[in-house]
């Protein structure tokens, strides 16, 4: 996979040329309290290995830099003869090639290897995205597969109990129960007509056992329905008020939460 951003992986800023030039000045510092003892040998090893730990921080440009003013700090100041740049030796002309090749080639691969590293971890961050989405959309799927399925058994449920309901209840009032969509539905799983229409009021859909409960039992499940058992009165054959056993269970469908509750059969 290409990555046109791997190349821009050292930091922006000035910081990046503080630290350069203070890599530059430790190790002029460092070599300097070496001269004494080791005189022209080895002037360009400081300037090397700032010019690396540079790269490896700041990127190349820094390091470029580094590169050549330590070229020349350490041509002017400890190669023989000393503070005369006016005179080129051998010794100046081994320093030039084998100080610049050395160096130009190992900041190199340092160069290639942090590019490679950076396009591996924004590969990394690229895929565990990825994954993440691919997660979130499978639980939505899985989600929306649940909520169909209790919309079914919602549906069985109500076509099964059809001449035992009493009322449903949306809890959701954004998805509260409406005459062209889940009635309809309603009606299509129970061709016997469960539901009151002419009762229907936002978020409530009566069904047909309702006429036969208490108003004040029938008001009190309304307003505070939750899934149980519930004791209402129903009327009787002699006009008269028995308890009966209610049933009411609780269905998270694609359109919201709904509240059914019936007679126990």
């Amino acid at each position: 996979m290409e990555v046109r951003n791997a190349r821009r992986w050292a930091p922006h800023g000035g910081n990046r040329w503080v630290i350069a030039a203070t890599a530059l000045f430790a190790a002029v510092s460092i070599r300097a309290a070496l001269h004494p003892l080791l005189g022209p040998v080895m002037p360009e090893t400081s300037f090397l290995i700032a010019a690396i730990l540079v790269e490896y921080y700041c990127g190349i440009a820094p390091a470029v830099c580094v590169m050549l003013a330590g070229l020349c700090i350490a041509d002017y100041l400890f190669i023989p003869p000393y503070r005369r740049p006016e005179i080129i030796n051998q010794a100046d002309l081994w320093l030039l090639i084998s100080y610049s090749l050395v160096t130009i080639l190992v900041i190199t691969l340092v160069e290639r290897l942090k590019r490679a590293q950076y396009r591996a971890q924004l590969l990394t961050a690229v895929s565990q995205s990825r994954y993440e989405m691919l997660l979130r959309h499978d639980n939505e799927r899985l989600l929306a597969r649940r909520a169909t399925d209790e919309m079914r058994r919602m549906l069985h449920y109500i076509a099964q109990h059809n001449r035992s309901l009493i009322l449903i209840r949306a809890l959701d009032s954004a998805n509260s129960l409406s005459p062209g969509s889940f009635l309809a539905a309603a009606a299509t799983a129970t061709p016997s007509g469960i539901i009151d229409d002419q009762s229907f009021r936002v978020g409530v859909a009566y069904g047909a056992k309702h006429s036969q409960v208490h108003q004040e039992d029938l008001a009190r499940v309304t307003e505070r329905l939750v899934p149980g058992l519930h004791r209402m009165r129903f009327l009787s054959a002699g006009h008269g008020w028995r308890p009966v056993e209610c049933v009411c269970d609780r269905f998270m469908t694609t359109s919201g939460e709904f509240l059914v509750l019936r007679a126990n059969d």
